[in-house]
């Protein structure tokens, strides 16, 4: 899981980043709302976003995130305890407002309500399955490495698991908003292959990858 915490305060935002990388998180920082807008299409499955901070203030860049981004889950933090703030997070569609000063358990605990996978393995045959809460890729119990693309790529599946991914989806989440080509997602697919049953990725014409109806989630 992948999520954008915006926070101006250094101090703070180094002990949200830790705490949430304890829980197994991949948790990108930014303290500037520019930043964190330009960083928005990285594939992210939570947001966590102060109001206060410089340039493009917390609820300004939730009301631009919800154009695309209208189910992933975001949470409000701030010292501003102003009611009509409040309410135009909630109306702009933040999930959780918190206040600060607050625990950092009570944070944690809002992501993992709001942040979940129901269902904890891919399973793609008996004998291999990939671990969604801990990244990790199982053959008969034995674990095979995965780079950071390829745990990406199984990652897109893993709250809709046979939507088609588009080649721009997986040029935004797996490769984080790097430019690509289609050669080096068909040469990630490719490696990803030898390590999956070979039929589990399959090609939609014209469009970009899905998985065989026959993998699924336990």
């Amino acid at each position: 899981m992948k999520i954008l915490v915006l926070e101006d305060n250094e101090r703070l935002l180094n002990v949200i980043k830790n705490a949430l990388e304890k829980e197994n998180y991949q948790v990108d920082t930014f303290t500037d709302g520019d930043d964190a807008l330009e960083a928005l299409e990285n594939g992210y499955n939570c947001f966590v976003l102060d109001i206060n901070v410089p340039n493009i203030d917390g609820i300004s860049l939730l009301e631009l995130l919800r154009i695309n981004h209208k189910d992933t889950p975001a949470i409000i933090i701030s010292s501003n305890h102003d009611f009509e703030k409040i309410q135009k997070s909630y109306d702009l569609g933040c999930d959780d407002y918190i206040k600060k000063p607050f625990f950092i358990l009570e944070l944690v605990q809002k992501i993992k309500k709001l942040c979940v996978v129901q269902k904890k393995f891919l399973k793609f045959s008996d004998e291999c399955k990939y671990d969604f809460i801990n990244h990790i890729l199982y053959e008969d119990e034995s674990e095979i490495e995965l780079t950071k693309k390829e745990i990406l790529f199984l990652e897109l599946f893993s709250k809709n698991l046979h939507h088609v991914a588009s080649y721009e989806e997986i040029e935004e989440y797996v490769w984080e908003g790097e430019e690509t080509n289609l050669t080096n997602i068909r040469a990630m697919i490719k490696r990803l292959r030898k390590k999956i049953p070979n039929e589990a990725i399959v090609i939609v014409k014209g469009m970009g990858y899905s998985l065989n109806k026959e993998v699924h989630l336990v």
